[in-house]
């Protein structure tokens, strides 16, 4: 049960609001948490389960933590060739001993890791846990890479706010979408679909058993519909429509090629899950579930468990039915079932993908507009956006260490007009640009990034 201070803590944070984030002032200690944010959300009946999420606008980027009412057996399968985890091994131990409270997904990365040990330790600090060693709170974790060149910043999810989401951590609703860990996202870069991404999660109960599934989605790979058709995708000139994978799995490598070419850099992908059953089952089944239920993952996902990929899928059993129960079902059922809710998890994560602005040929900004717009516009201490007005255009260049999205330091690109104050990169991957009140806004929305003067 909450304590009065944690209450009026999550109630002040939940009424925190994301503000412009000033590249000059911002440190990784002035963010300010965003609690439990998104409109869309999963609503299901389970009060075991409780979930709070927290994000820093400014990132963007996010952690999800998954809080239990009373401590549950747990089990882990590792896939992919890049996975960032926290205590995997003890649940390789198959101790027959309800022992984890929490299970925390994190952006930032390596960073993010800190996210996990940090549930363990509020819950320590809450009075919740203690340091006897039959009391020591467990919070085993994973995270997602989110860094390089889908934000402008290494802003990561810090101790402050993954104890800042636990805290308010509420039961039987889950955001959906590029909220929490998901925040930054992103999805098929195998193929150079490059698109947003988000955590995703369904529920089903077949008679007693409840099945919830969640997961972040940052796969190398695309989403795929149970249709065989690719969710979402910035398809390369003249990509077949409707796009399925297997057009681009057996194009290969030519679908690879230009045309098809993904970008030139080494990725880092993860798409890490949570499979949570009520029935009671023993170590070495909930372990067989974990990998039937992650194996079944490379439906939704292509390809899947890449050398780029980081998959980790936990496996969680709170044994409040027991398997004897009239209703209960066999564990190979039951694996089933949860690998066809996983599947609705991972569609449920794809968001809707912002609209490209149209360029305006009839549009003429003001010789005076153009002058006011110009100048260095500063993003983080790693980007930095030279704006300049030429011939009665303007054209950006980044100066700092880093591209801008398609603002990039090799050569000055033009903006094209779009409206007073409007502007557009066009390309398969095109870039928005709003000037705002002194400021530079690439991509203004849910994902925008902030540059200042």
């Amino acid at each position: 049960m909450r304590t009065l201070r944690q209450t009026l803590t999550a109630l002040l944070l939940a009424a925190v609001t994301a503000t412009a984030w000033s590249a000059e002032t911002a440190s990784q200690d002035s963010l300010q948490p965003l609690i439990n944010a998104g409109d869309k959300k999963l609503a299901f009946d389970w009060p075991m389960v409780t979930i709070g999420t927290g994000e820093y606008a400014e990132g963007p980027t996010g952690v999800t933590v998954f809080r239990f009412a009373r401590r549950v057996l747990a089990a882990v399968d590792v896939r992919g060739g890049g996975p960032g985890t926290v205590n995997t091994d003890y649940l390789r131990l198959g101790y027959n001993v309800p022992e984890v409270d929490t299970v925390v997904f994190s952006g930032g990365s390596w960073y993010g890791l800190e996210s996990t040990t940090a549930a363990a330790t509020a819950l320590k600090d809450d009075g919740v846990r203690s340091g006897n060693w039959d009391n020591i709170s467990l919070s085993v974790g994973a995270i997602i890479y989110d860094f390089g060149d889908r934000r402008l910043n290494e802003i990561y999810p810090d101790k402050r706010l993954a104890q800042a989401a636990l805290r308010a951590a509420q039961p039987g609703v889950f955001p959906l979408g590029a909220q929490g860990a998901g925040r930054s996202a992103r999805t098929g870069q195998f193929f150079g679909c490059n698109v947003h991404s988000g955590q995703g999660g369904a529920y089903r109960q077949v008679g007693p058993v409840k099945i919830a599934a969640f997961t972040v989605v940052n796969a190398f790979g695309v989403v795929t519909d149970r249709d065989g058709k690719v969710v979402a995708c910035n398809p390369g000139a003249n990509w077949p429509q409707p796009l399925r994978p297997t057009d681009l799995l057996a194009g290969m490598p030519d679908s690879r090629k230009p045309g098809w070419q993904p970008p030139k850099e080494a990725a880092r992908n993860t798409t890490v899950s949570l499979i949570v059953v009520n029935q009671t089952l023993d170590p070495a089944l909930l372990q067989r579930i974990a990998v039937q239920v992650h194996t079944s993952m490379a439906r939704g996902l292509q390809p899947f468990a890449t050398e780029y990929d980081g998959d980790v899928l936990y496996a969680i059993s709170t044994g409040e039915v027991d398997d004897k129960t009239p209703g209960a079902l066999a564990s190979v059922d039951l694996g089933v079932i949860a690998g066809e809710v996983m599947w609705d998890a991972i569609l449920s994560s794809v968001p809707e993908q912002p609209k490209a602005f149209q360029p305006n040929k009839r549009f003429k900004v003001a010789a005076a507009d153009l002058q006011k717009y110009a100048g260095d516009y500063k993003f983080s201490d790693i980007v930095t956006v030279r704006v300049s007005a030429e011939g009665g255009k303007l054209v950006a260049q980044a100066t700092g260490a880093r591209d801008a999205f398609a603002i990039k330091k090799a050569a000055a690109v033009e903006l094209q007009p779009v409206a007073q104050g409007d502007f557009t990169v066009p390309g398969r991957y095109p870039l928005n640009v709003r000037f705002a009140d002194g400021k530079l806004i690439l991509n203004p929305g849910h994902w925008e990034q902030i540059g200042v003067k």
